[in-house]
């Protein structure tokens, strides 16, 4: 690959939340970034301080995935795919787009990549595990997926990706790199995505009840997004031997596991709110446990996730109050 101040890099969803944040990330490190998005659901105002930023350095196109990308053939070093409604209320809208944009647009994205000898980074995700058996779920376990539930347009989209991803290795010679990404938070999330940290934290800054699904013992490691960008720049940019591939998958997260009901109190004292913690029946295949085997990709790359948890939900809390109050 080039330099990093001559890399042309497109950012599929990079309006979205972890998509804007990695537009930030080769931006700041001298890329021309393509951020393409179709606002499904991600939001300019993620990204306006880039479209502000007097630069030809930065680019946002209006563009859905599942349509052939016509635009710069010819000038990309690197595609991020990150177009995918993440959060089960966004994914279960409309279950039959989420799974085009999950195989068809994945397909597009992976044939340009081809076509242009670019390296193509898919983000895949810990749903993959299913309702995991081993614990933590280490890269070598196939999963626990319920293939017709309401999930499993996520679900098996994702897992159809990552076939994708490697049979165009094996078939073009394609330079990928995937990698399953666990539970994630920070500032950038949407205020309606319900997912477990915006959600008690939205509950619990507007006084109303904590909404807990069972009985809060499930868990989930919860990784700071800045730690999670800087796994995944060390992924797509980190060069191989001659002959080789640093294909993935890989896991990548936060070690550090935690109830739903650790996470319920914690927001509720670092916000100082009044709000009451109110338990309703779980929803169909939500897995009970949740925590990623590191060790590849710490062997690998070198990732650690620093960022501890009431850090990490004190930056949260300070976004969502700002959101609330605009």
């Amino acid at each position: 690959m080039k330099s990093m101040k001559n890399m042309k890099v497109l950012i599929a969803g990079g309006a979205g939340f972890l998509g804007s944040h990695l537009c930030d990330k080769f931006f700041a490190n001298g890329c021309d970034v393509f951020c393409i998005d179709n606002f499904y659901t991600g939001h300019k105002r993620n990204i306006v301080h880039l479209i502000n930023y007097s630069s030809k350095q930065f680019s946002v196109i209006n563009f859905d995935i599942v349509d052939p990308y016509p635009y710069y053939k010819d000038d990309i070093d690197l595609i991020l795919n990150f177009a995918c409604p993440a959060s089960p209320i966004h994914y279960q809208k409309d279950p039959i787009k989420t799974m085009q944009i999950s195989v068809i647009g994945t397909m597009n994205l992976l044939k340009l990549a081809t076509d242009t000898d670019a390296r193509f980074l898919q983000a895949s995700t810990s749903e993959v595990y299913g309702d995991p058996t081993p614990h933590p779920q280490p890269e070598s376990y196939w999963g626990n997926v319920n293939p017709i539930g309401i999930r499993s347009c996520y679900d098996e989209g994702k897992r159809a990706a990552e076939s994708l991803c490697f049979d165009y290795h094996r078939t073009y010679g394609t330079d990928i790199r995937v990698v399953r990404i666990f539970n994630t938070y920070g500032p950038r999330m949407a205020i309606d995505d319900g997912r477990v940290v915006s959600n008690f934290i939205v509950q619990a800054l507007l006084g109303e009840d904590i909404t807990i699904y069972g009985d809060g013992s499930q868990t989930r490691s919860f990784c700071y997004c800045d730690d999670l960008i800087d796994g995944i720049y060390r992924i797509a940019v980190r060069e191989t031997e001659e002959g080789k591939f640093l294909t993935g998958p890989f896991n990548l997260g936060n070690e550090q596991e935690f109830t739903i009901l650790e996470l319920a109190e914690e927001v509720l004292k670092l916000t100082n709110s009044k709000s009451k913690i109110v338990r309703k029946a779980l929803p169909q295949d939500d897995p009970q446990l949740r925590k990623p085997d590191m060790t590849k990709t710490k062997n690998i790359f070198s990732f650690e996730a620093k960022t501890p948890l009431k850090e990490g939900l004190s930056k949260t809390i300070d976004y969502f109050k700002e959101v609330l109050h605009t």
